[in-house]
């Protein structure tokens, strides 16, 4: 809110009594009505959703997306037990998940449906929280360049709590713009309420509360006696939800210990952030710039672009947190610094128009003509987005050509280190007839984990099966490679390869019993 919207005390809050009678009218005048409220949150919502949605059940599913259908589906038992040894983090996501999946099914565009929503909300929000720290028309064009970026795309299209975390994000800020314009009980309330929200979607996006510090820092130093007491308040309430889980979570970090960045992931973070090297240097260059024209608002927006990616990296060695998905909800904040930027440039065009109809239609054509030619600039990569990842193996036509020529008794194996058990569960998940995992001794409900335990006496657990298919994501010439020994040579002595399929990084091998 700037100081012209509403009659101000010393302290920088709004007299009531001054306000009160002309408050609709400034709200009008400032571009905060209902309509324009309206405007500025359902287009942005809108435009992502349609690129969130077109496609969204196409692209096969992928490893993460496999193990968020795995431990949605366990009963609430089983999943207990299973984030006692990993992924405790995204406990909240399965659990909301589960409830999602009784309702609507597990096809890919059913799993995927909740993160579509989560980041047309997120569009929403964007928007609203341009308008409140700026203008209409740089909420609007936050609201629109966020939804064209690809990477919005590829995760407003995946089952994992991504998009959750951008939404969390955005709503916590725009909470806390709301507390700081009007403090009250309810208001520092609700802001409370929505600091678990962010832990619980991504522990790294918590990281957007030092943005948060920053903004309650300026306040007081404008004269705001209560904000630092109160954020400290209701952030601590807040925070004292997500700790346990945060702890927790620590002594599982081991889980993600192969991502060991280099100096080179992080030459190539803007591309992986935003899905293309142009819309992120063209976001990141315009956000530079809107750092300088953003005035009190940069103690927000700088630690918020800045400071996560600094620190995942930095810690990189012990947290190995430092991944583009992890850091999405960064993507929002340098969207509004480039709307800043395009607004303040743009400008001297709109004060030109004559009268206040000609500037809000300059000001419209501009935000249309420049949200447009994003989205052309980003188009390749955001197509690109809705694709199959090349390096993923090809689930989907392996389980097809296992429920076509399965014949009753045909028992299945796996060989590899690419989740090849949990994907084909899912793959084959309709399928009553599908072979028997004939080699599974522990399930993974019983060892509390996302892989089981392999059969130590594989004589003894493929008696009975004369013929097995084995799913290979091993090296090329090794389809057996990640097997136990004695699995091997168990294979070699009772069984020959009466067909190989090589598909996309997997190949589909069916073993004959040796008469």
């Amino acid at each position: 809110m700037t100081v012209t919207d509403h009659t101000l005390d010393a302290a920088g809050h709004e007299d009531q009594d001054t306000a009160a009678p002309g408050r609709r009218r400034a709200r009008r005048r400032s571009g905060h009505s209902p309509a324009s409220t309206a405007l500025v949150f359902l287009l942005p919502a809108v435009v992502t959703l349609g690129f969130t949605l077109r496609g969204i059940g196409d692209r096969e599913l992928w490893r993460d997306e496999h193990a968020t259908w795995w431990a949605a589906t366990l009963s609430f038992g089983d999943l207990g037990a299973l984030i006692k040894n990993i992924d405790v983090v995204f406990a909240p996501y399965y659990f909301v998940m589960h409830l999602w999946i009784a309702a609507f099914g597990s096809s890919p565009t059913a799993l995927r449906i909740p993160a579509a929503i989560a980041m047309a909300v997120a569009a929403g929000l964007l928007g609203l929280i341009g308008r409140r720290m700026f203008t209409l028309r740089t909420g609007l064009l936050a609201g629109l360049i966020f939804a064209a970026v690809p990477m919005v795309t590829r995760y407003g299209q995946e089952a994992r709590p991504y998009a959750f975390a951008v939404a969390a994000a955005l709503l916590a800020t725009l909470l806390l713009l709301r507390a700081l314009d009007r403090p009250s009980l309810k208001g520092w309330a609700l802001y409370a309420g929505s600091v678990p929200l962010i832990g619980f979607s991504h522990l790294v996006s918590l990281s957007v509360l030092a943005g948060h510090l920053g903004l309650v820092v300026v306040a007081k130093r404008g004269g705001d006696r209560i904000a630092h007491w109160a954020f400290a308040a209701a952030a601590s309430l807040g925070l004292s939800f997500v700790l346990p889980m945060l702890a927790q979570g620590s002594s599982q970090s081991g889980q993600i210990a192969w991502n060991n960045p280099t100096v080179q992931d992080l030459v190539d973070h803007p591309q992986e952030l935003f899905g293309s090297w142009i819309t992120g240097g063209v976001v990141m260059a315009l956000g530079v710039l809107g750092l300088f024209a953003a005035r009190k608002y940069a103690a927000l927006l700088a630690p918020w672009v800045l400071l996560p990616p600094v620190l995942t990296y930095l810690t990189s060695t012990q947290l190995h947190l430092f991944l583009p998905r992890y850091l999405l909800f960064t993507v929002p904040a340098w969207a509004l610094l480039a709307s800043v930027a395009v607004t303040r440039l743009a400008g001297p065009l709109t004060e030109a128009a004559r009268g206040g109809a000609g500037r809000r239609f300059v000001g419209a054509v501009l935000v249309v003509a420049f949200a447009a030619g994003f989205a052309w600039v980003a188009q390749p990569g955001t197509a690109l987005a809705r694709q199959n990842d090349p390096a993923e193996p090809d689930y989907r036509k392996a389980g097809q050509m296992v429920a076509q020529k399965a014949k009753p008794g045909d028992g299945i194996a796996f060989s590899g280190q690419k989740s090849e058990r949990r994907a084909m569960a899912y793959e084959l998940r309709d399928d009553s007839g599908r072979p028997k995992d004939v080699l599974l001794y522990r399930t993974p409900q019983e060892s509390g984990s996302f892989g089981g335990v392999d059969c130590p006496d594989a004589v003894k657990c493929l008696a009975g099966t004369d013929r097995l298919w084995v799913i290979s994501t091993s090296q090329l010439g090794k389809p057996f490679a990640d097997m136990p020994q004695k699995t091997v040579a168990a294979l070699d002595k009772y069984f020959k390869v009466a067909q190989t399929d090589n598909l996309a990084n997997v190949r589909v091998l069916l073993l004959e019993r040796v008469k």
